[in-house]
């Protein structure tokens, strides 16, 4: 079985909330994605929900970079030149 952690981490203030996630890939590789949120002046200073829109912008961060780490791995193992099989 192989097991991925993934840490979020967040940086915030009443107005202003940024969010960091961290992959380390069995490589050792260390992949992160970033999300921020910004509260509207309108609305009530609640830190939660500016932490859950910085996260899961953090956590689509990440997913990208992860699908691009995957694309360059498999450019690396592509055979190219190989007679057909």
């Amino acid at each position: 079985m192989t097991k991925w952690i993934v840490e979020l981490n967040f940086d915030e203030d009443e107005d202003y909330t940024q969010a960091v996630a961290t992959l380390k890939a069995p490589d050792g590789r260390e992949l992160r994605g970033l999300g921020q949120s910004r509260r509207n002046p309108d609305d009530k200073p609640v830190t939660q929900i500016g932490e859950e829109v910085a996260g899961a912008r953090a956590l689509s961060s990440l997913a990208h970079e992860l699908l691009d780490y995957a694309a360059a791995e498999i450019e690396k193992n592509v055979r190219r030149g190989d007679p057909a099989i």
